[in-house]
C-alpha cells in the first residue's frame, strides 16, 4: 500500500523552524498503513527535512550553528552566478538534507520522546513550501 498526502506552510525566512510531527502523524494514521515507512520530503533546494529535539533552545542553536558554519558570502559560486544571495542557503539545505525516513509500527511514526519532525528554512526570504509525506507498508 502507497499513500502520499502534502504539508504546506508558510516560512519568515532562514532560520525559521516548524514541527511537523503532528501533520506527519496525522498522514500516516489515514494511511491506513500499520508497519513501513513514512517519507518526508522538502520540495525545493533551500530548506531542510531534519528530526530534533523542538525546544525553545535548540530552535535558537540549530539556525545560529548552521550560519556560523556556512555564513552568507557574495564569496559563494552561486552568488557570483545568480546574486540572489542565498548561495548558503543552498549549501546549509544540502549539510542537513532534503528528506527523511521514519519506520511506521502499529499505524503510528516512530519516534523518541524528545524527537519531533523538524522542516528548517535555509532561504534569505520568507517561502511558501510543499513537504510530501509518502507512506509506504502494509
Amino acid at each position: 500500500m502507497v499513500y502520499q498526502d502534502t504539508i504546506t506552510i508558510n516560512t519568515s525566512g532562514n532560520g525559521d523552524l516548524h514541527d511537523l510531527s503532528d501533520q506527519v502523524t496525522s498522514i500516516v494514521n489515514k494511511s491506513g498503513v500499520k508497519m513501513g515507512i513514512a517519507s518526508i520530503f522538502n520540495v525545493g533546494s533551500t530548506a531542510a527535512i531534519s528530526t530534533i529535539e523542538f525546544e525553545s533552545g535548540l530552535k535558537k542553536d540549530l539556525p545560529e550553528m548552521l550560519n556560523r558554519l556556512i555564513p552568507a558570502s557574495r564569496e559563494y559560486g552561486h552568488e557570483k552566478a545568480w546574486h540572489d544571495g542565498n548561495g548558503h542557503s543552498h549549501l546549509q539545505a544540502t549539510t542537513l538534507g532534503p528528506s527523511l525516513q521514519i519506520p511506521v509500527r502499529n499505524g503510528n511514526p516512530v519516534l523518541g520522546t524528545w524527537q519531533q519532525v523538524i522542516h528548517i528554512e535555509c532561504d534569505n526570504k520568507p517561502r511558501q513550501r510543499s513537504i510530501v509525506v509518502t507512506v509506504i507498508g502494509e
